[in-house]
This record gives C-alpha cells, sequence and structure tokens, in this order.
C-alpha cells in the first residue's frame, strides 16, 4: 500500500513513537523509509549572551544535533529488523524541510510525531505538525504521545 515512508524527527521521545510506528508499516507493507531531521541553516538567534552563536557554531551544533536523533531513529529502525536511510533536510520553517524531502524522496506517507516541543516554546511557534498537515498532498499519520 505505501512504497516510501517519510519519518521527520527532532529526537523527542514523541518522534521516538512516530519512529516505532513507522516500522511496524514499513514492516507490514515491505515499504522504504527515509528518516529526516530538519535544520534551519539561518536561524533567528535571540538577542544575549546565551543565544550570541556564530553560525558556524550553530551549524555545528545543529548538525551535532541531526545526527543524534537520526542514528536514535535509525537504530531503532534496525532493531525491528528494516533497514532506512538517514538525511539532514534544510528549511527556515521546518514543514518546507519536510515538504522539500516529501519531493525529493518520493514518499507517499509521512509518519510523524504529534509535537516535540512543548510549553512557550510551542505557543510561541505553532505545530509543525498542523503545518505539515496544510502543507502537503500525501496522508499524514500523526503519532501522539
Amino acid at each position: 500500500m505505501f512504497k516510501h515512508i517519510l519519518v521527520p524527527v527532532d529526537g523527542s521521545p514523541t518522534s521516538m513513537m512516530a519512529v516505532s510506528k513507522a516500522a511496524g508499516l514499513a514492516k507490514t507493507f515491505g515499504s522504504a523509509v527515509t528518516i529526516l531531521y530538519v535544520i534551519d541553516p539561518y536561524p533567528f538567534t535571540g538577542v544575549g549572551a546565551d543565544f550570541a552563536y556564530g553560525q558556524a557554531q550553530y551549524l555545528s551544533a545543529a548538525t551535532s544535533e541531526a545526527n543524534s536523533a537520526l542514528d536514535a531513529a535509525k537504530k531503532a529502525m534496525q532493531e525491528a529488523g528494516i533497514e532506512a536511510s538517514t538525511v539532514v533536510g534544510e528549511g527556515h520553517a521546518v514543514q518546507e524541510g519536510i515538504s522539500r524531502a516529501l519531493e525529493s524522496t518520493g514518499a507517499d506517507l509521512i509518519v510523524m510525531g504529534s509535537h516535540g516541543r512543548r510549553g512557550i516554546e510551542r505557543l510561541v511557534l505553532g505545530s509543525v505538525t498542523q503545518r505539515v498537515l496544510g502543507a502537503v498532498h500525501v496522508p499524514v499519520l500523526v503519532v501522539r504521545d
């Protein structure tokens, strides 16, 4: 039914639950799986000493965080018996990166967590999942925590 599943992750427990669901679907349907982490290459870094990252330092930290999340998700897939590819995407807004990856992979299903951020950060940034639902034209399985 589904030939290729795209699984956006952010390292949160909810995104890891989505990885588990995607692994089960991939096993059932014999689907290829691509795990995606989106980095904003030019973020608004804020004001003050705590946020005064230089671009190189930010990209290094973001890439490290991406690789950590992707490694954990790939390991979970392997433990479920699924080989998955990993991609670090770019987008000023996460849903832009997900949409680009959807086009480049040809995925026909997205499996993602309902949210990764919590508290005030989620209120300010809004729901990535909600934005993805409005931006893509393939089914989206939303995994809630």
